[in-house]
């Protein structure tokens, strides 16, 4: 094998593990957002984790995040303004990412 050879397998093996990663850390900021929700909901224990689930299940809708925005938005039904969930859900994918990281 060549160097050429070895450098792009290193680059598409870098790749795969950084998509990988994203697909997790996104995965990861549903939950945590569904929880979030939850809470506002008086959801509790297993009932807030199964609404977590149903948000995590909800991006596998359509590309993108808006199927979750519709989703949570939805649910809260105006109990928190739309700029604040975004906001929450932006800074979701950060402390999702930290996590992932203290656990690699």
């Amino acid at each position: 094998m060549t160097t050429f050879d070895d450098r792009e397998n290193a680059f598409e093996n870098k790749f795969a593990h950084d998509q990988e990663m994203q697909f997790k850390a996104e995965a990861r900021r549903n939950k945590l957002m569904g929880l979030w929700v939850a809470d506002i909901l008086e959801k509790k224990g297993d009932e807030a984790e199964a609404y977590a689930r149903e948000v995590v299940k909800a991006d596998f809708e359509e590309a993108g995040h808006e199927d979750v925005m519709r989703k949570v938005l939805g649910d809260l039904d105006g109990r928190v303004a739309e700029t604040e969930v975004r906001k929450k859900y932006d800074e979701l994918l950060a402390v999702a990412k930290g996590q992932l990281m203290e656990e690699h």
